[in-house]
Formats: C-alpha cells, structure tokens, sequence
C-alpha cells in the first residue's frame, strides 16, 4: 500500500481484500491507513473518509489515544477537502485535546497546523493565525518540516486577509526551507499558493512563473500535475487566451478521469463551461445601439 501511495497513485483490488481481513487482524489499521493515503493522492476524498471512519472505529475498539488521534486529524482533513468544515473543526479539536491530555507536543502542533487549516478556509481568520503561531511555538529548532508547513499556512491566512506582503514573507520563508531540504511535496504547494496569490492580485505573468515552478516539482505526480494545469488554464483564462486555457484545461480533466478524482473533476468541468461561454460570447457580433 505504501507503494502505491508513493508511486502508483491510482485504484486498487487490494481495497476489497484489507476490508475482509478481520478486524483484530494486526495488519488492517496500518494497511487502511494507508489505504486512505492512497485515496488522497488521486483526489478521492469521499472514499478517503469512508475508510478513515472504518479506521477510527478500530482506533477506538483498543483504546489507542494515539491512533484514535491521527485517525481524527486525517479525517479532519479529508472532510476538510470535502467542504464539511463544521464536521472537520471538531475531529481536529478532539484530536487537539487527546494530544493534550496525553503531552505530546509535535503531535499537539501537528493537531494545531490541521485545526488552523479548516479555520482558514471556514475564515475563521483569526482563531486560525492563533492555531498555527501556537504550533509554531511548539516546534523545536530541528523540526523545520513542521515549521515550513506554519509559515506557509500562515502565508494561507495572509493571503486570504489580503495582506500581500506578510503573506509573501511567510511563502518565501516556507520556500527557503523547503527548497533546502529538496521537499518537492512542499515545493510544490509553496509555488501553487504563491500562483494563487498573485493571480487574485491580477498579476498573472508573476502567477504563471510560479505556476511553472509547480509543475517541475510535480514530477510524476498526476494529481498534482493536474491540480497545476487547471491553475495554468485559469491564468490563461484571465489573459483571454481561451484556446491555451481549454487545452490546459482538457489535459488536466484526462488526468482525473484516469484517477478516479471526483472533486477535481467538478471543478475542472466547471472551468471548461466559464472557457465555453467565453468562446461564445466573443464570437456573437455585438449590435450597436447608435442611431445612424
């Protein structure tokens, strides 16, 4: 399974065979927990969560605070990637006070970084930056992956408030360390949401190198390569350049298709639709009202 994960994203007959393993197997939590991992990297969400509520179920039957934790953090997430944020903020606050209880502090950050997450995107933008500086101030000097992800997601929340220049500071920060240690994963979503920000701010050949930096640290990575490409097709689409934008577009729709990538498949079908008025509209005529 972690194979797969890591570098055959894509469905598997193995689902059917972890599920009927017994559930006092010793095999099953770990091989669903990857299992769900394998959901995530090709978008899958819905089914994604459907394993994790199997998984916390086992979590809770022994007693294991820890897992029972990670389980909820990771359902969290997934509910997070499904827009159920109410559903979301409260896993990630449980796993928050078992990880409390318990006095395990990077996995009490781990918890706070998710928690922030689904505030932000709920904007909720204030408790957020309070989650995610408590994680930062939970972080020791040689945990730099736990403190680039707080700079970029407090680059997240900056950029959501429209503070522009914090927002930059925390990403280039978040880059620094990333681009140090080779962390192509983080790489590639540092650059993504340094695309993001400067394409709401309209200054798309700034967006589009990003967007092209994005896309070498995807490496063979569809998913992510997808989730770029309809990035690209939305600068494209705002430059009016349709005909880029569509093919952009079209390439990134084959790439979820082939995974099984329900949500990013709405979205990008969606886009094709805006892309498909647009062509419409500038081949209607206008018709002047002017008298002659």
């Amino acid at each position: 399974m972690r194979h797969l994960c890591w570098y055959k994203k894509r469905q598997t007959i193995l689902r059917s065979k972890i599920e009927r393993l017994p559930d006092d197997h010793h095999c099953k939590p770990y091989c669903l927990f990857w299992l769900s991992r394998l959901f995530e990297s090709i978008g899958n969400h819905a089914e994604r969560k459907s394993i994790l509520l199997r998984l916390l179920s086992l979590d809770r039957s022994k007693g294991d605070d820890y897992e029972v934790a990670r389980t909820l953090r990771e359902l969290s997430y997934a509910n997070r990637m499904l827009g159920l944020l109410e559903e979301g903020i409260r896993e990630a606050k449980e796993a928050l006070e078992i990880m409390e209880r318990v006095g395990d502090a990077a996995n009490r950050a781990m918890c706070l970084e998710t928690l922030g997450d689904l505030l932000c995107e709920d904007n909720q933008l204030d408790a957020a930056e309070e989650a995610i500086i408590g994680a930062m101030n939970l972080w020791e000097e040689d945990q730099e992956l736990g403190i680039c992800r707080s700079h970029h997601n407090l680059g997240l929340i900056y950029s959501s408030r429209g503070e522009r220049d914090k927002a930059l500071y925390h990403f280039e920060v978040a880059l620094g360390i990333a681009s140090r240690f080779e962390w192509h994963y983080n790489i590639f979503w540092i650059h993504y949401s340094m695309a993001r920000l400067f394409y709401k701010e309209d200054e798309l050949d700034d967006a589009q190198t990003h967007i092209t930096q994005a896309k070498l640290h995807a490496a063979d990575d569809k998913f992510f390569l997808g989730r770029a490409m309809v990035m690209e097709a939305w600068i494209w689409f705002k430059q009016d350049r349709l005909e880029d934008a569509t093919s952009a577009a079209l390439c990134a729709k084959e790439i979820y298709e082939k995974l099984g990538a329900a949500r990013g498949l709405g979205k990008v079908t969606d886009l094709l639709r805006e892309i498909e008025e647009a062509m419409e509209s500038r081949a209607t005529p206008t018709t002047s009202n002017s008298s002659a």
